[in-house]
């Protein structure tokens, strides 16, 4: 077939970013061979309706019969981000319950708390990165953490004020939301998007632009992508987090990849540098429909399979 000569468009995107792969499901890992790998409470629930997964649930609640529910929820992701770490050379991201998404001290205490059971399994923290709403509240906690050594992902990120205040408080990596962005236009003017136009894309790149701009080390890596499209249309991330499924489009994928986000470019481009108090970020938010639905969105999806989580916990034997 014309083409299947050139290398994959997986691979061919390898040489521009950091491929991480986005999924609890641990088994299907090596066939892609990512970097690091990201989980949130939607992708465990979802890996542990195979039955392959049930028995790591049990053998949780099984080990540490008297724990209360919240600390065998924080036990089975650590268990799930073992196993992974067990099959990536990099990092995992693990996330803190998202009902504390509004509560700083919260937040720190439960990411100390993950960072904690880490280290008791033997694993560097600086193989894990702890996933944080990008709340005002949460983004104050990655700054405590940060300074505490604890490497933080600040996720469910649409705007660029949410953007802006992570650099600010000096966070390892934020995690952009492509495709929910376009969810929300597309539901909202009807149209479909190229990827040149596509909101969420362009979003990412104007992050990325600020970020390499003014010399930020925050990492970005887009996430939650709708097609193979987004994807490549973000060549020369940071880092890009991948379904299996989007994986499997690429890998099979032979057509020419070129990079579209460079950090000498970036460096050239005419922009300002903005400082965000608590009242601006909130202000911004504000003026920022999309960006704030969205993140009251998925907060509540989150809360909403934490909850489920804890049901199935609290019933296992």
């Amino acid at each position: 077939m014309p083409g299947t000569s050139q290398p994959s468009a997986l691979d061919q995107l390898r040489r521009f970013t950091t491929v991480v792969a986005d999924t609890g499901d641990f088994h299907g890992l090596q066939a892609f061979r990512p970097q690091d790998a990201t989980t949130n409470p939607s992708l465990i629930l979802k890996a542990l309706q195979k039955p392959e997964y049930a028995g790591l649930l049990q053998a949780v609640k099984a080990a540490h019969p008297q724990a209360p529910v919240d600390e065998l929820a924080d036990r089975l992701l650590v268990a799930f981000g073992q196993e992974i770490l067990a099959i990536i050379p990099g990092r995992v991201s693990t996330e803190v319950d998202a009902r504390l998404s509004f509560s700083t001290a919260g937040t720190v205490a439960r990411a100390q708390r993950l960072i904690g059971l880490y280290e008791a399994a033997g694993i560097s923290r600086e193989r894990v990165l702890v996933k944080i709403a990008a709340t005002w509240e949460g983004i104050e906690a990655a700054r405590q953490l940060e300074r505490d050594g604890v490497r933080c992902n600040l996720t469910l990120l649409f705007g660029f004020a949410q953007a802006v205040a992570c650099a600010d408080a000096g966070v390892t990596l934020i995690s952009p939301f492509v495709g929910r962005i376009l969810d929300w236009y597309r539901a909202r003017t009807g149209q479909n998007y190229v990827p040149e136009q596509d909101p969420g894309v362009l979003s990412v790149r104007r992050i990325y632009t600020y970020y390499k701009r003014f010399g930020y080390a925050c990492e970005v890596m887009g996430a939650s992508f709708r097609s193979t499209g987004q994807i490549l249309a973000l060549a020369g991330c940071d880092l890009l987090t991948i379904s299996p499924a989007l994986l499997a489009e690429l890998a099979a994928d032979h057509a020419p990849v070129s990079r579209h986000l460079d950090p000498a470019r970036a460096q050239q481009a005419a922009l300002e540098r903005q400082a965000l108090d608590e009242a601006r970020f909130r202000f911004d938010m504000n003026e920022d429909a999309m960006a704030t639905e969205k993140l009251a969105e998925g907060i509540r999806a989150f809360v909403a399979d934490a909850r489920t989580l804890d049901t199935m916990l609290a019933g296992a034997q």
